[in-house]
């Protein structure tokens, strides 16, 4: 039934994954587990089908559920469609288990739902008990849509996340002089699991810098290095010949009060770099910072773009946190009408007008 290690993990590459996927979606397998492991998605476990889907459903389904550690389950139901059998694609992410690994695996979810397929995927559970997503939590998911049935707190909790996918758009395309007309609402890269460390610990005030880069052939936004650094230090931090993100613990005072303000910069030297790099790091930075501030909850004060190093004085940085309010506007002067516009006085008398006022 099960195929597995003895220590009850099939380590496989990404590409064997894929591999496996392409296997399950022919039919001859009831379920399988995914989880990350060393930055990697990896298959867990899987079973071949022995008896209907809602008979094997919580046989094969709870004992895969361990109490801190979140994965993906893929269940395969017994009815298809046009490209065969549908799916159901659990998301299991217990209360008590790590904020890091949490938020981990709600930003790689939409990653494997696009690597099975999404058009084999009938329907989705996310859980944090047991019961959300056993068969009876499955079937009063299914009744909740057929009528006005208040969600749970499960189904609130996947109805955001769903809310959050929609606002990073994936567009997978071969960028090149030729396209660079083409519009694009943004590309979201998976975050290596690094870099989503290091944005944890500036969130918790562990450290205070954090650089990030896109790594073009693997498609991926990876951990540059999280250097303690001074505000006089940050402009040595920006390379000036390639494109960075960077998030700055800015303290400071104002009015009187201390402050601790996170700043993103978005630095890219201008034509240093080429226009797949300009393209790629611009269309990357919205859907990054989607999932910095909505997931992983960490509140950005200011966004900044620069060409490069010296503009980050801490004049330059103090103004960009805490804008200037003009008390009043000067006053706009009413402009003067054109000159001539009623004419000029006539001065010299017309022929033949009488110097005594006019008398022929």
């Amino acid at each position: 039934m099960s195929a597995y290690t003895p220590g009850g993990e099939v380590q496989l590459t990404t590409r064997e994954l894929k591999d496996f996927f392409a296997k399950a979606r022919n039919g001859s397998i009831r379920v399988m587990k995914v989880i990350i492991r060393d930055e990697q998605l990896v298959l867990g476990m899987y079973k071949e089908p022995s008896q209907a889907w809602d008979r094997d459903y919580d046989n094969f389904i709870l004992p895969l559920l361990e109490d801190l550690q979140p994965c993906y389950i893929l269940y395969r139901l017994d009815s298809q469609n046009a490209q065969g059998y549908e799916w159901l694609f659990i998301s299991w992410s217990p209360d008590y288990s790590p904020v890091r690994q949490k938020m981990l695996y709600a930003a790689t979810r939409a990653t494997v739902k696009k690597e099975f397929g999404g058009g084999h995927i009938k329907d989705e559970l996310f859980g944090t008990l047991k019961e959300d997503v056993s068969l009876g939590g499955y079937q009063k998911h299914i009744q909740s849509r057929l009528g006005p049935a208040p969600l749970t707190a499960a189904e609130e909790e996947l109805k955001q996340i769903k809310i959050n996918e929609g606002k990073m758009i994936q567009v997978k395309t071969e960028i090149s002089v030729q396209s660079k007309h083409q519009t694009m609402q943004g590309i979201a890269f998976p975050i290596q699991e690094s870099a989503i460390t290091a944005i944890l610990l500036l969130k918790e005030r562990k450290i205070n810098y954090i650089q990030l880069k896109l790594d073009i052939e693997k498609e991926t936004i990876n951990l540059v290095h999280t250097d303690v650094t001074d505000i006089l230090d940050l402009p040595k931090r920006i390379p000036n010949n390639a494109a960075r993100y960077h998030f700055f613990l800015y303290k400071h005072s104002h009015e009187g009060d201390y402050l601790e303000s996170v700043v993103f910069i978005y630095s890219m030297p201008g034509y240093k770099c080429g226009i797949k790099d300009r393209m790629l790091y611009s269309s990357c930075k919205g859907p990054l910072l989607d999932v910095v501030e909505q997931q992983l909850q960490l509140k950005v004060v200011k966004k900044i773009e620069i060409d490069n190093g010296e503009e980050l004085t801490p004049d330059f940085l103090y103004e960009e946190v805490h804008p200037k309010q003009h008390a009043f506007k000067q006053a706009f002067a009413k402009p003067k009408g054109p000159a001539g516009k009623r004419g000029q006085k006539r001065i010299i008398k017309a022929t033949g007008e009488a110097e005594n006022g006019g008398d022929f």
